[in-house]
């Protein structure tokens, strides 16, 4: 039987937000990538998203970003392997202390924005954010895009590592996501989005943008919190899952 690990990027926003559908998600989602504050988020975000998922048994993975909270992470910046080793270590370190301040622990690391896309593609950015991971705790699970430099770079740190795929997204032939500037680049509508989730979970494969189908490794699926629909994406991605007879399951329990 299949069994798949969903994720939804939480604490985007900042203290006056009520985090209320930020715990609806965490109802429907079995990893949190809390944002570490470069970014979005902010401390008293970080402290009250942690809590949240704790008190869900969500596990919890830091969500580090580029220091771009204009652009919210997604714009690309010209960054070197040991800029890049810097502001994730720090960012890991900042979401430890709230985490461990709760007793509990990190479970993965999954970079944000474009510095996951940049990452993605990039083997020396790859390896520089890999090797953060791995000097932080090398029992954490590191998440990268499904068949990217950053899955390689993480097996090549000697990391467990988290293949994803997105729910809400369309690929490109070569396995990369459409950029977010092609008018194709998001699935809105909640069938589309299921039917690709249980493609890629149950055979492997992913239909590609005006390309042909791929194969894809899916352990765990990103919902993306800041989407207009990413509370009904959550619920009906996992009720979907569930009737289809796929387990889903923290990653560290089958990883």
């Amino acid at each position: 039987m299949p069994v798949v690990d969903i994720n939804c990027d939480l604490g985007e926003s900042f203290g006056a937000y009520t985090l209320g559908r930020d715990a609806e998600i965490l109802d429907y989602v079995t990893s949190a990538n809390i944002a570490c504050g470069f970014h979005a988020g902010d401390p008293a975000t970080m402290r009250k998203t942690v809590k949240m998922a704790m008190e869900k048994n969500v596990a919890i993975g830091a969500h580090p970003g580029l220091q771009d909270l204009a652009g919210f992470g997604r714009r690309d910046m010209n960054l070197s392997p040991q800029e890049a080793y810097d502001l994730v270590l720090y960012q890991i370190g900042a979401l430890s202390a709230f985490v461990k301040a709760e007793g509990g622990s990190i479970q993965h690391v999954k970079p944000h924005g474009a510095l996951y896309n940049m990452a993605a593609k990039s083997a020396p950015l790859a390896e520089a954010i890999a090797e953060a991971v791995y000097k932080v705790n090398p029992d954490m699970i590191f998440f990268g895009l499904a068949g990217s430099e950053l899955i390689k770079a993480g097996e090549k740190a000697g990391l467990r590592t988290g293949s994803e795929v997105f729910s809400d997204r369309t690929y490109q032939p070569d396995g990369t996501l459409t950029s977010r500037r092609e008018p194709n680049a998001l699935i809105t509508d909640q069938n589309q989005a299921v039917s690709q989730v249980i493609k890629m979970v149950r055979n492997q494969k992913v239909s590609t943008a005006g390309g042909p189908e791929i194969d894809i490794k899916a352990d765990t699926i990103c919902i993306h919190g800041d989407g207009e629909h990413a509370l009904d994406f959550a619920r009906h991605i996992t009720e979907a899952l569930k009737k289809a007879g796929i387990t889903i399951s923290r990653i560290e329990s089958f990883k």
